[in-house]
C-alpha cells in the first residue's frame, strides 16, 4: 500500500463513467475501493475497463434483497465514504440512501454523481455528458464557425466535470471530517462541475475579451499562432505560441518574415495569416517539422494518437503512460515527494476473504455467498 489515502477505504456502487473514474483517481491514490457489483442479467453485463477498475477489489451483491442490503450497510460501518451514481432516489428506494448509511457511520462522506444534480426540472430526466455540458456553454464554444459546435470526447463533463469534482469533493469532506467527527454528503453534478470548469472563459466575456462566434478568439483556434494545421503526410501539429518570443521563435523556424506578420494580435488579420501557415505546414510531414522545431521555445507539438502518446521520448522519460497487464494506460497523477502512489496488482481475491477482513462470520459469510 502507498499513497496519500493509504487507511482510507471507499465503497463504490457500481456505476458507468465518472463514478468509476472517481473511485480509480482514489484507488490511484493508496484508498483501499471495494466496488460492489450488481449480478448479471442475461446479457447487460458489460466486460470490465482494464484501465478505470484498476487497483479496486470487486464484490457481486443483490442490493435488491434483504441480505445483500445489509452486506452493503455493513461494509458502510467499517468505511470512510461511498460513491454512487443513479438517479436520484435510486439509492433511497434500495434502502441505502445517505440517511440509512449515515445511521450505520455518522462519519461517512456519501458522494453521489449525477449529470443535472439531486433537484431542479431536469434532475430525473436522462443525459449523457453533451448534454450536461451544452448548457453550461462550453459546448457552443469548441469548434469553428464552420463546423459547428464539436463534440469533446466526454471529457468536460463525465470526467473533468464529474468524476475528478466528486474526487475534490470527497478528499475535501474527508479532510473536514477529521476536525468535526461528522460526515456529509456531496452533490455533484457534472452540468455545475462543467460550469465550473469554464470559469476562466466566463471570466474573459464578461470582460469583452471572449466572442460568441466559435473559431474567433485567442484559444478556440481562432488565432493563427494557436491552433492546429495539416501536414504533408495527413497528420496534424499544434501550435499555441502566444508569448511574443515564442511567436518570433515560431516564425523564424517557419522560415518566415516576422515584420509581415505584425502586430500579432490584429484578430482581423488572423485569418489571411491562419492560411499562410497552412500551406507552409502543408509542404513537409509531421516528423520533418519535428524535427525543424527541436529545441526551440516555439510551442510547438506533434498531434499523436493514442496509439503514439505512449512512445514519445518525454512521456517515456516521464513514465507518463503505464503498461500493466499487457494495456497501457495513464500513469498516477499528481505525483507526490513522499508519499508516492503506485498502482496495486490485480490479484485474485475472494468475496469470502473480503468479508472475513470486515469482520463476517463464517455463518454471515455463508448466507450471502
Amino acid at each position: 500500500m502507498s499513497g496519500p489515502l493509504t487507511g482510507i477505504r471507499i465503497v463504490e456502487i457500481a456505476g458507468m463513467g465518472p463514478g468509476p473514474f472517481c473511485a480509480m483517481m482514489l484507488a490511484d491514490m493508496g484508498a483501499d475501493v471495494i466496488r460492489i457489483q450488481r449480478p448479471a442479467i442475461g446479457d447487460r453485463k458489460l466486460p470490465p475497463s482494464p484501465v478505470v477498475g484498476r487497483g479496486m477489489r470487486s464484490l457481486t451483491l443483490d442490493l435488491k434483497s434483504a441480505s445483500g442490503r445489509e452486506v452493503a450497510l455493513r461494509l458502510v460501518e467499517k468505511s470512510d465514504g461511498l460513491i454512487e451514481g443513479f438517479r436520484p432516489g435510486v439509492m433511497e428506494r434500495l434502502g441505502l440512501g445517505p440517511d440509512a448509511c449515515r445511521e450505520r457511520n455518522p462519519r461517512l462522506v456519501y458522494g453521489r454523481m449525477t449529470g443535472w444534480g439531486q433537484d431542479g426540472p431536469l434532475a430525473d430526466l436522462a443525459g449523457h455528458d453533451i448534454n450536461y455540458i451544452a448548457l453550461t456553454g462550453a459546448l457552443a464554444a469548441i469548434g469553428t464557425a464552420e463546423s459547428g459546435p464539436t463534440v469533446p470526447l466526454n471529457l468536460i463533463g463525465d470526467f473533468g466535470g464529474g468524476g475528478m469534482l466528486l474526487a475534490f469533493g470527497i478528499v475535501c469532506a474527508l479532510f473536514e471530517a477529521i476536525r468535526s467527527g461528522r460526515g456529509q454528503v456531496i452533490d455533484a453534478s457534472m452540468t455545475e462541475g462543467a460550469a465550473l470548469l469554464m470559469a476562466t472563459t466566463l471570466g474573459q466575456y464578461a470582460a469583452g475579451r471572449w466572442k460568441l462566434e466559435r473559431g474567433a478568439n485567442l484559444l478556440d483556434g481562432g488565432a493563427h499562432f494557436y491552433t492546429t494545421y495539416r501536414c504533408q503526410d495527413e497528420k496534424w501539429v499544434a501550435v499555441g505560441a502566444i508569448e511574443p518570443q515564442f511567436y518570433a521563435s515560431l516564425l523564424q523556424r517557419l522560415g518566415l518574415n516576422q515584420k509581415e506578420f505584425e502586430p500579432q494580435h490584429d484578430e482581423n488579420r488572423w485569418p489571411v495569416w491562419k492560411a499562410e501557415f497552412a500551406k507552409v505546414f502543408a509542404g513537409r510531414t509531421r516528423d520533418e517539422w519535428c524535427r525543424i522545431m527541436e529545441g526551440a521555445d516555439a510551442c510547438f507539438s506533434p498531434v499523436l494518437d493514442m496509439s503514439e502518446a505512449g512512445m514519445h521520448p518525454h512521456n517515456v522519460a516521464r513514465k507518463t503512460f503505464l503498461e500493466i497487464d499487457g494495456v497501457c494506460q495513464p500513469a498516477p497523477a499528481p505525483r507526490f515527494s513522499r508519499t508516492s502512489p503506485r498502482i496495486r496488482k490485480k490479484s485474485t481475491v475472494s468475496v469470502e476473504s473480503i468479508l472475513a477482513e470486515l469482520g463476517f462470520t463464517e455463518q454471515e459469510i455463508a448466507a450471502v455467498v
